[in-house]
């Protein structure tokens, strides 16, 4: 399909991506028309050159030294070249024919006429969204203003906030489509409105919208005391997108006593402390389209909010926008200034960004617009070949990648690129654009929003899983029954079902599985276990991680799916098995309280471990701690040692003597981990991580969890439990 990218920091192209797969809770739309939401969608464009956008945002220099300081220089570099030439998405408003639906979507249908939203739709032949982000057209309502749902639902969410009422006098700032909606739908409630912006244009046109007043930004003070007999406004909204807090303070200083000051636009809010003391100001921020916003349950899973409790979500404001527009009480049409074909795209932006072109609503018409009665009828095509076919050298493993994200990018495609002998051959992704993006950038044939591709492709003969936590053993177990070795990032999988269930399809197939436990083959953690080998009785060690990042809203916080223990403490219960070479055989654990939002009790999780050698561990892992503390540290303790690692970056051995080594730079082990698979695989040689060691780390966490839920110690018992569970599976 075609999409509206935009390529590096400035340009605008329309260019070929696979078409999306429908998912569960989701729908998949044929867009007749969309919007360009010109403040947004243009903020990420810089046309002025990065040096103006570093001067603007010295910030940014200081995330590039952080992000050195973990990555490395080498690496970092690449990431900061690579800006200037990979994809990103643009757009998130349209509407046009639904062309498929997604498990647990009963009340849409293809054929139905829908607008849809959602960050990261963008404008393309096809988008996926959540069903929660789509509403239906009202009958005879064109796409052309349906489009406009998205900013409308946004207007109306800001209206909401303010909670205007009959004779409320609402001062709006900035008149762009956003400001033109507030003022409009402000009018409905009975307020008195008054538009203000630069732009005497645009006052002119909220005039002719229905706008009591309409004044010019630079005269507004003045005129807006006589028109409140010296009060000033009730609420001001600002609306206008500013890189400064211009517009904040004058929304403050035209609001009275007591009044409220609703932020909608992207501006800095600095604000005179004493101004906002004595006139108890009551600063409101209007978040996207109401309730339901950023929330992963209501957008992604199909979750809705119930109505008594929630009457105004962001669907049911989209369905009310459109009501409105339908009925003639809202006007969008006179916010149409340029309409473009969707081939077009660039000229549009360019448009946008030039100010004499006036623009204001700025609509892509889609082909499916010529035909809508077949719109849904589609010729799908959801792999794009990057790169002609070419010959395979002697020995060479053709390697396809199952997942686009950072970790991906920030190491395992960066290393497979420099790995001899492999090549990378295709890009699996749910993002098309993302998934382009890496397939040009390392080099792949092909990239394909279809798993099943990746299946069927005889010529891969590697399949290495960087996806989400819950997909890992499904996709794993999809590989090896397709023939292809698989390197799978940990966890390998999150139930002792699933562990069996890989194991035995290893064993039954003959081909490799490994895990990303990559500090085995970190240089710091090497030396401990080195030191540990020659040891002559049990040991003990002690292994602290903290990692803040794992909180919040964040889908790795998530204990349905893992959560932080079984996603990430997996890599320490591996890790100390490994230094030890002794089977865990009992774990006791405790956790803080569990039920709460933040922090998530289940995350946060301090556990001690017996092993067969008699050795013992701690594992204290925690997502409430400072993100300025170290994030982890191991300690190891045997007759005549003491060691320690920490953050990859140092290591303290102490025996007779004592020996300290540093760097600069974290050394995590994925450069070695490749190398290792790699080699074993071309020399038919056993993989150093099987699917045995990844069994261990998720029915270790597993134990653990349940020993911190039943406050009793639990026995581990690997073959057991892989046992148990695969006769249990024949039974079924």
């Amino acid at each position: 399909m075609k999409q509206v990218l935009r390529k590096g920091l400035k340009d605008i192209v329309v260019e070929e991506v696979p078409d999306p797969t429908v998912r569960a809770h989701h729908v998949l739309v044929r867009p007749l028309y969309s919007l360009i939401s010109a403040g947004t969608e243009t903020a990420s464009i810089h046309t002025e050159g990065v040096l103006k956008e570093v001067a603007d945002n010295p910030g940014h220099l200081r995330k590039i030294y952080e992000v050195m300081k973990v990555a490395g220089p080498e690496r970092t570099l690449a990431e900061v070249v690579a800006k200037f030439s990979e994809y990103a998405v643009l757009g998130y408003s349209g509407a046009g024919i639904v062309a498929e639906t997604g498990a647990g979507v009963t009340d849409i249908a293809a054929g139905h006429i829908v607008a849809y939203g959602g960050e990261g739709t963008g404008h393309g032949e096809t988008v996926l969204t959540g069903r929660n982000l789509v509403a239906k057209v009202p009958p005879g309502l064109g796409c052309d203003q349906a489009c406009f749902a998205t900013l409308g639902c946004i207007a109306l969410n800001a209206v909401r906030s303010a909670a205007l009422g009959v004779g409320d006098v609402v001062a709006i700032i900035g008149q762009g489509l956003i400001g033109q909606l507030i003022g409009q739908l402000a009018r409905l409630q009975g307020a008195v409105v008054i538009a203000i912006d630069l732009k005497p244009e645009r006052v002119e046109l909220s005039r002719a919208l229905g706008a009591d007043y309409g004044l010019s930004a630079d005269t507004a003070l003045q005129q807006v005391m006589a028109i409140t007999n010296g009060r000033g406004v009730d609420c001001a909204v600002v609306a206008a997108a500013a890189k400064s807090s211009r517009p904040a303070q004058q929304a403050l200083e035209l609001t009275r006593d007591r009044g409220c000051l609703v932020v909608v636009g992207a501006v800095k809010m600095e604000f005179p402390w004493e101004q906002m003391y004595r006139k108890e100001i009551q600063l409101r921020m209007a978040r996207a389209y109401g309730p339901g916003s950023y929330d992963p349950l209501y957008e992604q899973k199909g979750q809705d909010y119930p109505l008594p409790y929630v009457r105004w979500t962001e669907n049911r404001n989209m369905e009310e926008f459109l009501r409105l527009v339908a009925s003639g009480r809202v006007n969008v049409e006179q916010l149409v200034t340029h309409r473009f074909a969707l081939a077009e795209a660039p000229q549009a932006y360019q448009t946008i960004l030039d100010p004499a072109a006036a623009s204001l609503g700025v609509l892509l018409r889609y082909p499916a617009a010529d035909h809508p009665e077949t719109a849904g009828l589609y010729d799908i095509q959801r792999t794009i070949q990057l790169a002609p076919p070419a010959a395979r050298s002697s020995g060479e493993l053709r390697v396809a990648l199952v997942g686009a994200g950072n970790l991906a990018r920030w190491a395992h495609l960066p290393n497979l690129k420099k790995a001899p002998h492999v090549k990378l051959q295709a890009v699996f992704s749910a993002s098309g654009a993302r998934g382009k993006s890496y397939g040009v950038r390392f080099g792949a044939a092909y990239t394909t929003s279809e798993y099943q591709r990746i299946l069927d492709d005889r010529d891969i003969d590697v399949v290495l899983i960087a996806s989400r936590n819950q997909d890992h053993a499904k996709q794993a177990l999809a590989a090896l029954e397709a023939g292809k070795h698989v390197f799978v990032e940990k966890p390998m999988a999150l139930t002792r079902e699933e562990c069996a269930a890989l194991r035995s399809t290893v064993e039954k197939t003959g081909l490799h599985l490994t895990v990303g436990f990559n500090r085995r083959f970190a240089p710091f953690y090497m030396e401990v276990k080195n030191r540990l080998h020659g040891r002559s009785g049990p040991a003990v060690l002690n292994c602290r991680i903290n990692s803040p990042g794992i909180s919040g809203s964040y889908w790795m916080a998530d204990p349905s799916i893992g959560g932080a223990i079984l996603g990430e403490a997996c890599h320490f219960v591996d890790l100390l098995y490994w230094l030890l070479d002794s089977e865990p055989l009992e774990v006791t654990a405790f956790s803080l309280p569990t039920g709460r939002q933040e922090p998530i009790g289940e995350n946060n999780l301090v556990a001690s471990f017996r092993f067969a050698d008699g050795s013992i561990a701690n594992l204290t892992y925690c997502t409430v701690g400072s993100r300025t503390s170290a994030g982890e540290r191991v300690e190891a303790f045997a007759p005549g040692l003491g060691a320690f690692a920490e953050d990859f970056k140092r290591s303290e051995i102490r025996t007779t003597g004592v020996s300290k080594s540093s760097t600069w730079f974290a050394e995590k082990g994925y450069a070695g981990q490749l190398e290792s698979f790699f080699r074993a695989l071309s020399q038919s040689k056993t993989v150093e991580v099987n699917v045995r060691d990844g069994a261990r780390a998720t029915i270790g966490c597993l134990r653990m969890i349940e020993s911190a839920n039943t406050l009793s110690p639990c026995m581990i018992d690997i073959d057991a439990a892989l046992n148990q569970q695969s006769v249990a599976a024949q039974n079924h």
